[in-house]
């Protein structure tokens, strides 16, 4: 019985067992199967739900969380607003370090979620005292009863997928995926989900999908963190300037990095030509995989998963916005092709 025909006796309830979608159009030219895990059908619009969930219940399950206690976090939104919408149900205050690269969307949803939000510049270093990290560890120190989730240091991150969102894409594909792709920054998802494939089949291939400005693929690649190749862009919630001890680098087989135009055409892609609404990061996800179909990475026999970790709506006013892109110089060619 699907989970929407019986009464819920919690929100919470709602979390997790997504669906996944045999995509089409998007992929028509591409060789082999390919299905998107759409996580913006969790409560909170997000894949963050599963990973905020899951570590404030094991908080409580230790004794560090107790009602009227502080939940803060440093985030780009997402997690954010999912710890905000548990707090709610669970009598917690919610506080928050944002990245200013957010969008406008995101940071209005999470003060309507209740929570504090302290908004921190994007173009610093991960050491400097006005970046989020930053932020976030002082306002736990401020806060009586805080704990910190510290989602890119924290292995309930990676543990959370590795107990749900692996077993569920394992069990829908029934056993035959070939191909795993998500996009990498705190590296929780691709990092849980990773592992468990790897358990069940170590020939499936895990792709880790890197931006342009970040610093993870060419970590992986060498073990070495090259500081000139930071560099601010635009998509949200994918690569880093440090490396989060979340990303289990030994689960992943390669990275793909992407840009910000293209990442953002195949956003506007998957939502015209699939009926997804997405958010950014999806469309790097697709991006990522027409170049992988042009290095002949997959054949006719391809089984391909594609995450798809939140909702559309938070970015009306960014990649769905002709005035965003246009300012971005995105449409300086307004028949330009997405699949290029």
């Amino acid at each position: 019985m699907s989970r929407y025909n019986e009464s819920m006796n919690s929100l919470f309830g709602l979390i997790g067992n997504t669906p996944l979608i045999k995509l089409s159009k998007s992929v028509e030219s591409l060789n082999g199967s390919y299905y998107a895990k759409w996580e913006g059908a969790n409560p909170g619009h997000s894949i963050k739900d599963r990973i905020a969930l899951y570590i404030i219940e094991k908080a409580e399950q230790k004794g560090l969380l107790k009602p009227g206690a502080t939940i803060v976090e440093t985030t780009s939104g997402n997690t954010g607003f999912s710890l905000a919408m548990i707090a709610i149900k669970k009598g917690y205050r919610c506080v928050l370090a944002v990245n200013s690269k957010a969008s406008e969307d995101k940071i209005n949803m999470l003060r309507s979620m209740n929570a504090l939000v302290w908004v921190c510049p994007a173009k610093v270093s991960a050491n400097d005292p006005n970046s989020y990290y930053n932020v976030a560890k002082n306002l736990a120190k401020k806060y009586k009863n805080a704990i910190y989730v510290n989602q890119y240091f924290n292995d309930l991150n990676v543990e959370a997928h590795y107990h749900t969102t692996g077993p569920e894409i394992w069990n829908q594909t029934s056993g035959k995926i070939t191909h795993l792709i998500a996009s990498s920054g705190t590296g929780g998802t691709i990092s849980g989900v990773g592992k468990y494939l790897k358990e069940k089949n170590p020939n499936i291939k895990v792709i880790g999908v890197d931006a342009y400005g970040s610093v993870l693929k060419k970590y992986h690649e060498t073990g070495e963190i090259d500081p000139n190749e930071i560099h601010y862009y635009r998509i949200e919630g994918m690569g880093k300037n440090l490396i989060p001890s979340a990303t289990k680098f030994q689960y992943i087989d390669r990275y793909v990095k992407v840009d910000d135009e293209n990442s953002a055409y195949k956003s506007r892609l998957i939502s015209r030509s699939e009926g997804i609404f997405v958010g950014y990061t999806s469309g790097g996800v697709l991006q990522a995989t027409y170049q992988l179909n042009s290095d002949n990475e997959f054949n006719k026999d391809s089984r391909v998963v594609l995450i798809f970790p939140d909702h559309g709506s938070r970015y009306i006013n960014r990649i769905y916005s002709d005035k965003w892109m246009k300012k971005q110089g995105f449409l300086k060619q307004e028949n330009k092709k997405s699949n290029r």
